[in-house]
């Protein structure tokens, strides 16, 4: 089976296998694992920023980000597709105490304007507007991006506000591939960033907090009490470290596959619509009378899996393990499912 449900199916491939089998490794909570510590610092001089904090999972990182920067009573300012909010099991609430304010936008881009009209006023009944959040790519925007302007422009405005601002840039280097802006000039305009490893780049576990040595310290005890606190993890950051060196760059093989398939959706009998295709994502919106299991069960059919994608939407997440041979048996199978439908 052609496996396009997420790009965090993905298996380690024999390099990165070498590289777990023979990383040195020491107790990470009492910060002596020699691996976790080059990783870290790998990343946090990557993209400027002061220290950086190795997590299990992209939801730790963000949910570890938000209680950096938020008390009970104050509020996050996001999409309302951000993936803070629609799958992470209400942890802002959770962690935090926090509100959240949801902005409806194209395609999960915010902009200075809609930020703004969501800052609220001080009043004793409101909460207090703290944080804004981010996400580059945006998942359910289909693989959306911001650009650098765009991100200039959101972080000027929130340090002329004194608003906190959060990346989730769990697919961030989807993003940089493309735009070719180099990380070291992304880094300063956020207080934390979050990358993750285990998607499109192919580790099979890991996420990376990066902000000041300050905030940083700081997480390292909510990752703790979170249960994050993990010990010969050296494996695991060996393996997030192959794939910076080596499969970045891929992630271009990707995005654009990913929009050949976009292409080869348009004028199908069962596509109502098409969001933009920018990186590794595609989502389209079946037509009316037409279920979303039932189309993923004659896509099965034809040994291709996808995942629904709520609101009667399918999404394909292309990566590393979708070799040349699968791409065009994918695009096949696009075409012969339609015998399907009427």
């Amino acid at each position: 089976m052609i496996n396009l449900i997420s790009d965090t199916v993905t298996v380690p491939d024999q390099g990165m296998l070498e590289a777990m089998q023979h990383a040195k490794v020491g107790d990470d909570v009492f910060r002596e694992d020699p691996t976790v510590n080059a990783f870290q610092k790998r990343m946090s001089d990557m993209f400027g920023m002061e220290d950086a904090l190795f997590c299990p999972s992209g939801t730790m990182t963000n949910q570890i980000a938000l209680r950096l920067h938020l008390q009970p009573t104050e509020e996050i300012i996001c999409d309302v597709t951000s993936h803070i909010y629609q799958s992470e099991t209400g942890g802002y609430g959770f962690n935090s105490g926090a509100a959240i304010s949801l902005i409806h936008s194209d395609h999960g881009i915010i902009t200075v304007d809609q930020i703004k009209n969501c800052i609220k006023n001080g009043h004793d009944w409101q909460p207090i507007s703290k944080l804004v959040v981010i996400e580059n790519s945006n998942n359910k925007g289909g693989g959306s991006v911001y650009s650098l302007q765009q991100m200039k422009e959101i972080s000027a405005f929130c340090r002329s506000k004194n608003l906190k601002l959060h990346l989730d840039g769990a697919r961030i280097f989807n993003v940089l591939v493309e735009s070719n802006d180099d990380p070291h000039d992304i880094g300063p305009l956020f207080d934390t960033i979050s990358v993750c490893l285990s998607k499109g780049l192919g580790a099979p576990v890991g996420s990376v907090l990066m902000g000041s040595k300050a905030d940083i310290a700081r997480a390292r005890r909510y990752r703790k009490v979170m249960g994050g606190g993990m010990r010969q993890v050296g494996y695991l950051a060996a393996a997030c470290d192959y794939a910076i060196s080596n499969n970045i760059q891929k992630l271009k093989i990707d995005n654009a596959r990913a929009k050949v398939l976009g292409e080869t959706l348009i004028g199908k009998n069962y596509v109502k619509s098409i969001k933009p295709v920018h990186t590794n994502i595609v989502i389209f919106i079946l037509k009316d009378h037409i279920k979303d299991a039932d189309f993923i069960q004659h896509l099965s059919s034809l040994g291709v899996l996808a995942a629904p994608f709520g609101e009667n939407s399918i999404r394909f997440v292309y990566h590393l393990d979708i070799s040349e041979s699968d791409h065009a048996k994918t695009l096949i199978a696009l075409n012969d499912v339609q015998k399907f439908f009427k």
